[in-house]
């Protein structure tokens, strides 16, 4: 479905923002008779909140708080004692036990998507994100040279290898330049983690958010499908209003967009979404991709591919992989003040406003 899109949509329910892996994103908000139990907090510079539509709870905010304090330990970049942290210092090779297993886990599953992507999602760039200043919100244009030296750097499939025995971990670097950045599909993944945490304590029916990234299990309080709004595409606004309504559960959605996490340098943009085989920040139309998958690690990586790759790429990438189970709708500029909408095969199914 393709047309030039100006509206405004009724906030309804729960508002989904676009994000970008660890870095900070604005708390969703949910009208009040939706929540039967509602916990919120903070995590990885942004915050998580989880609603329970079980006429039962079996958790505390303590136990949550404590396992994404364990996530953290293992794959925050931001702390230099975690397992991402000491491998990324290591010049050569370096042996590590990561009794969690969320590194091992979170790696592989990076593996496939490198893959599958043809590269598009690479979470080697993390030297390319230092260099262009996206690490440390400093505005931090590259020369030509500076990007070709980093790029010796940049490779998911080079400069390393590693295993895995058990809880243990052995990475050995053939370039020490080489180091790992998850914060593409990380924060998907602990999403995951904590769907998988309500599993095991029973929830059937719950909401989990971490700046923006979500998973919906069961029905909400009402007994019907939760409700996600997805955000119109608006340049670093304060506010957030809704370009359409998904209607969703059983599934993870994310949304990943350039709208918000920019900066401009001397008349020219730099969006924070940086093409791993040219070194640069990405040029195209494509304002942001909510990806709709089975789990929400999977649901971040691509919606983070798809803005490198551009709308055409996305959508004919979908509609060559059934069986990765993806759904996408995304949103173009159309160099007159507005946006175009497109999405893949069945997306429509869930939109609640069409």
């Amino acid at each position: 479905m393709f047309g030039t899109v100006k509206r405004k949509v009724q906030i309804w329910s729960v508002i989904i923002s676009g994000s970008i892996g660890l870095l900070a994103c604005e708390t969703p908000s949910v009208e009040a008779t939706e929540i039967i139990r509602n916990f919120r907090g903070n995590t990885q510079g942004t915050t998580y909140e989880i609603i329970v539509a079980d006429n039962e709870v079996n958790f505390t905010n303590a136990e949550i708080d404590s396992v994404l304090d364990q996530f953290d330990a293992s794959l925050s970049t931001y702390i230099p004692t975690s397992k991402i942290s000491q491998l990324n210092s290591s010049e050569e090779s370096l042996k590590i036990e990561d009794e969690s297993g969320f590194f091992k886990t979170c790696y592989l599953q990076s593996q496939d998507i490198f893959q599958a992507t043809n590269g598009s999602f690479d979470p080697s760039v993390f030297p390319l994100v230092k260099g262009w200043g996206f690490m440390d919100n400093v505005e931090s244009p590259l020369s030509q040279h500076e990007v070709d030296y980093l790029l010796n750097d940049i490779g998911f499939d080079q400069h390393h290898s590693i295993q895995f025995n058990g809880k243990s971990i052995e990475l050995i670097k053939t370039n020490p330049g080489f180091q790992l950045d998850f914060n593409a599909i990380a924060q998907g993944y602990s999403v995951d983690v904590l769907g998988d945490f309500l599993n095991e304590r029973g929830q059937k029916n719950y909401y989990i958010e971490i700046g923006g990234e979500l998973l919906l299990r069961g029905k909400n309080i009402k007994g019907t499908d939760w409700n996600i709004g997805i955000d119109i595409p608006a340049d670093k606004s304060s506010t957030y209003e809704i370009e359409n309504i998904v209607s969703i559960s059983d599934e993870a959605i994310a949304t990943s967009g350039s709208y918000r996490k920019f900066y401009e340098k001397d008349g020219n943009r730099y969006a924070h979404f940086l093409d791993p085989k040219t070194g640069y920040p990405v040029q195209h139309s494509l304002l942001s991709a909510s990806v709709i998958a089975p789990t929400c690690s999977e649901a971040d990586a691509y919606a983070t591919a798809f803005m490198v790759m551009g709308a055409e790429k996305a959508l004919k990438f979908v509609q060559d992989h059934p069986e990765l189970k993806l759904k996408v709708y995304l949103l173009e500029a159309d160099g007159n003040d507005g946006y175009l909408r497109s999405m893949s095969a069945g997306f429509a199914t869930y939109l609640s406003g069409e």
